[in-house]
Parts: structure tokens; C-alpha cells; sequence
């Protein structure tokens, strides 16, 4: 990833997206302008281009590839339309163009994943040619998960509009490996470990965040967020190359959980 930048307006401008790249080491922004890059660790700049709004900005681990989803502010950048972009270059490699709007995009060094409401689209990152389309349940808030480990290659989306269940995917075969009835309110958030080993669910209840192991859809952890109904935003497990040791929980709230994992001495 270059760390130029362009020249920018020093006005303040409304965030339309936030994310982190696989490792947590980058995060990027879309406003109404443009996108922005940061480094996780400094806060700095690293990258910045205005080009008009954008809903959707995903990184590739540090590389110079972004997926990048305008906000249909003007016909250039509709929503759907996903353009591979490259920072370095600071032009386009790409454009693939889909019949409705693009919800989510997840990316790992092998698999491209493109949701819109009803479909889900796999492709192989580096030829772009498509390797299988799954319809699914609709799903409104774009609700994907994708593990960046190639080693347990998953994809989870929700498999329901009533309860909260999850389907996973091998995204490497494009085969159906389980599918997780993790709660009984449709599901709010998912997210699944460095390793692949794990999936953590949330519902739109709130109350309840759960982990399970994905070899066999067992139920690892159950953790209670609180009593009250609460608006699960995001879920993520701590930097670990082994064992996940702790994951963490934004709602609306206000507030930030952090539930302690002990896999390695206290299963359970």
C-alpha cells in the first residue's frame, strides 16, 4: 500500500463506512468525499483519495488492493458497481457490476465475497472468475462473515429471518460445511477468529453473545452482554495467531465488552 496521499479539503466531512483490514493493522473510512486509510497503531494517514462518496471500502491485509462501493451520489460511483482499486497506481483494476446494490464485501488473500440482499457471490481474488453464487434469506444489513486464515477458509451467512442461525460455507470447494443455531432472535453480527477455528454470533435481541467451535458447530462460550435488549454493532476477537484469548462487543449502548476465552486451560 503507497503512503501518498492526494490533496484534501481540511473540512470535516460525514463517515458513511469504517472497517479494519484482516490483521487489524489498517482501518479504512468512506465519506461523502472520498475514502481515507489510517494505521491502526499511529493513527496516521497513509492513504487518501477524493473522488466522491463511498459505502463500502475493504482492504486486502496491506496490499495495494481496496474494494471500494460508491454511495450513488452520482452515476460514476453507483452502488452497484464494486471496483477493484489499486493505491499504489491510484487507478481502477476492475469493475464488476451486479443488478442491485452492493451490501458487504469480504476479502481474504484467496476469496473475493460480493453480497447484495438475496445472493452471495465467491470469486477467486486474483482471476476474478466466479466460483459459485448461493442465494440466500434476505438480508437487509449485508450480514457476512469470511475467516482470513486459507487454512479454514469460511463464510457464514445467516440462514434466517427468524432466528438466529448461521450457514458456513468452505470457500474453498464452495461445499456447505454446517449450519450454527446459535440464538432465537435473527442474527445481529458474526465475526470469525485469525485462526478460522471460531465463530462468534450475536442476535438483534442482544442480550447473548456467543462462540462456536466451526469443525463441529459446538457451542464453545455463552456470554451475556446485559438484561436489557441492546443493538449489537460489532463483535471481534483479539490479535491471536493461536488460540483466541479474548473477544470484544460494541452496542448501542455506549458501551465496549471484552469477555475473557481461556481455550486453552478452561474449555467449555
Amino acid at each position: 500500500m503507497s503512503s501518498s496521499s492526494s490533496s484534501s479539503s481540511s473540512s470535516w466531512c460525514p463517515i458513511l463506512c469504517a472497517s479494519f483490514n484482516q490483521d487489524n493493522s489498517c482501518f479504512a473510512i468512506g465519506t461523502k468525499d472520498g475514502f481515507k486509510i489510517f494505521d491502526t497503531n499511529t493513527g496516521k494517514l497513509c492513504y487518501q483519495r477524493d473522488v466522491g462518496a463511498f459505502s463500502i471500502v475493504e482492504m486486502l491485509f496491506t496490499s495495494s488492493l481496496l474494494a471500494i462501493v460508491g454511495a450513488g451520489d452520482q452515476p460514476s460511483l453507483s452502488p452497484r458497481r464494486l471496483c477493484l482499486f489499486n493505491t499504489t497506481t491510484g487507478a481502477p483494476l476492475r469493475e464488476l457490476n451486479f443488478l442491485t446494490s452492493i451490501l458487504a464485501i469480504r476479502m481474504n488473500r484467496k476469496r473475493l465475497i460480493v453480497i447484495l440482499q438475496d445472493k452471495a457471490y465467491v470469486y477467486e481474488i486474483n482471476s476474478l472468475s466466479i466460483l459459485d453464487t448461493f442465494d440466500t434469506v434476505p438480508n437487509i444489513k449485508g450480514l457476512c462473515a469470511l475467516s482470513p486464515c486459507l487454512d479454514a477458509c469460511y463464510m457464514a451467512l445467516p440462514a434466517s429471518t427468524t432466528k438466529g442461525s448461521a450457514l458456513l460455507y468452505n470457500v474453498m470447494d464452495c461445499n456447505l460445511h454446517c449450519e450454527i443455531e446459535a440464538h432465537r432472535s435473527p442474527l445481529a453480527a458474526m465475526v470469525f477468529s485469525s485462526n478460522g477455528m471460531y465463530i462468534a454470533t450475536a442476535s438483534e435481541q442482544g442480550t447473548l453473545v456467543r462462540v462456536h467451535l466451526v469443525s463441529d458447530a459446538t457451542k464453545s462460550y455463552s456470554f451475556r452482554r446485559g438484561s436489557y435488549s441492546s443493538t449489537i454493532f460489532s463483535l471481534s476477537f483479539g490479535p491471536s495467531k493461536q488460540l483466541p484469548d479474548i473477544l470484544a462487543a460494541t452496542s448501542s449502548s455506549g458501551s465496549i465488552h471484552l469477555f475473557t476465552l481461556g481455550f486453552a486451560s478452561h474449555p467449555r
